[in-house]
């Protein structure tokens, strides 16, 4: 058989099926024999370096020439049993699935294929007021071919928000005025306005200071009852909670906490108040912040208005969009670092080990940058 040409598209195209962990095995193997082939590789090559066939190998090239690189990859339509439910149960079936059980009057939020295959054997009907009769199994092929997953759920975000594209492009602006001011090495270059400082603030609620009710067992180099892991008794005492009120610098990377028992105005104020000592007072401190009440609280505003006018500026993200400020990045990192499995033997053995976190931050901070839709930002 003469040799194939493939060209740069299509190679491409074979290539990332060859990579794919997803894509069936047999259309794997089938993309490689195209490539091998088209290479000027024999057949015998082929056949011994994928472990198949002369047959497998000369069917694949043959189909690829005469129909196509789709019709090698995929099987052909086989004769076989008719299908035994028809468009009109295809139907029911996808409708009744796309209905939520407990609005059929079940107790179940979602469905699984069996509860879904006895309700429609139970309840549905088709055009002829005849009931309907279907296996679980055709049930599943049939959602499977609708691609509808009525036993998953996928969460969203409603924008409740009326004016969220406004204040999401106004927090964006802050960002790229942020990152006008660095260099590729996240060094500062300085700006127009040097008694600016910009602040992203959040608050980390409910960390848990938890307590082991025996000794870890720390790995050994013998193995033994320790396994090569850390391990730990599945027992454990609460010893309460507390709350984590941090902001970064965006230019410095500069990180700021304040841990409490709660995370009220009162606590809010102290930490403007702790801002306020760390930074000279000549500068504006720009803090992008969520719409939790205590932001605006009365005893907020009253602290607001007794600092000089341009001291503390607020910039608001959207309502449910809280993942536009930088600092939720931050608290991701510090969660996989530090929080993720930690034990304590007391509250104040969690507060200082919180603090001494943010110490080790700031002996080495890292600017953190924000990236998404940051280039259709465009500063008047």
């Amino acid at each position: 058989m003469k040799k194939i040409t493939v060209d740069e598209k299509t190679r491409k195209k074979l290539e990332a099926v060859t990579r794919s962990r997803t894509t069936p095995a047999q259309e794997v193997q089938r993309a490689k024999i195209i490539l091998l082939w088209s290479s000027g590789n024999t057949m015998a090559f082929i056949a011994g370096k994928l472990d198949v066939t002369r047959k497998t190998v000369f069917s694949t090239v043959k189909k690829y020439r005469d129909h196509g690189l789709e019709w090698a990859l995929r099987d052909e339509e086989r004769s076989g049993r008719p299908s035994s439910y028809t468009d009109e149960i295809r139907t029911v079936i996808i409708n009744t699935a796309c209905q939520s059980p407990k609005e059929l009057g079940l107790a179940q939020e979602l469905w699984t294929m069996t509860s879904l295959t006895d309700y429609i054997n139970n309840n549905c009907v088709d055009s002829h007021n005849e009931p309907v009769h279907v296996s679980r199994s055709a049930v599943g092929r049939v959602l499977h071919d609708a691609d509808i997953k009525p036993h998953k759920i996928k969460y969203y975000c409603e924008k409740r928000d009326p004016d969220f594209e406004k204040k999401m492009n106004d927090i964006l602006v802050v960002y790229k005025q942020v990152q006008l001011q660095l260099d590729n090495d996240g060094n500062i270059l300085g700006a127009d306005d040097e008694t600016l400082v910009t602040l992203s603030y959040d608050e980390k609620p409910g960390i848990q200071a938890i307590a082991n009710t025996a000794p870890d067992l720390m790995p050994s180099p013998e193995g033994g009852k320790t396994s090569g892991c850390v391990m730990r008794d599945h027992e454990y005492k609460r010893l309460g909670t507390v709350s984590l009120l941090a902001a970064i610098d965006l230019l410095s990377g500069k990180a700021t906490p304040l841990v409490r028992d709660t995370h009220k105005s009162a606590d809010f104020v102290d930490f403007l108040k702790k801002l306020d000592a760390s930074y000279p007072p000549e500068l504006t401190l720009r803090l992008i912040l969520d719409n939790h009440s205590v932001h605006t609280s009365k005893e907020t505003r009253q602290y607001l208005d007794s600092m000089p006018e341009r001291r503390f500026m607020f910039v608001f993200t959207p309502k449910h969009g809280s993942w536009l400020n930088l600092i939720e990045a931050f608290f991701g990192k510090m969660t996989r670092q530090m929080l993720r499995g930690i034990r304590v033997s007391s509250k104040e053995e969690l507060v200082g080990r919180i603090y001494k976190y943010f110490d080790e931050i700031n002996e080495s901070p890292v600017v953190f940058r924000w990236k998404y839709k940051l280039d259709d930002v465009v500063i008047a």
